[in-house]
């Protein structure tokens, strides 16, 4: 059985089925040929991406990754959204903290181009 338990929360299903309705629509006006419908469809499709952000900060959406069994039910909010959760693209653009810090890898016998001089008067 996997740990990971991924999209298994209040704010995936609702911006999925909200997503879903969308693209019916925008599905349906293609098939109209109605751009009105079309267009309606996209918003639909755009509010369901709101609302699935607005619930995931909320605490209705979880991190990717393990978490612990107790944890892995739809109705269980997650206590850490209001920090921000490591490398979740959402929370930064929410301006939420906990970023994944991003080390130099060093490898032998590769030299870095800051430290090559680009004139002999440097």
């Amino acid at each position: 059985m996997s740990l990971y338990d991924e999209g298994h929360t209040i704010a995936g299903w609702t911006g999925f089925g909200i997503a879903t309705a969308g693209s019916a629509v925008a599905g349906w006006g293609v098939c109209a040929a109605s751009l009105p419908l079309v267009v309606g469809g996209l918003a639909v499709v755009a509010a369901g991406v709101l609302v699935t952000w607005v619930l995931h900060l909320s605490g209705w959406g979880k991190p990717p990754g393990v978490r612990p069994r107790e944890q892995w039910g739809m109705r269980v909010r997650d206590a850490r959204a209001r920090e921000g959760h490591a490398g979740c693209v959402s929370c930064r653009l929410a301006g939420r903290g906990r970023r994944v810090e991003e080390r130099p890898v060093a490898v032998p016998g590769v030299v870095s181009a800051e430290s090559i001089p680009l004139s002999p008067i440097e």
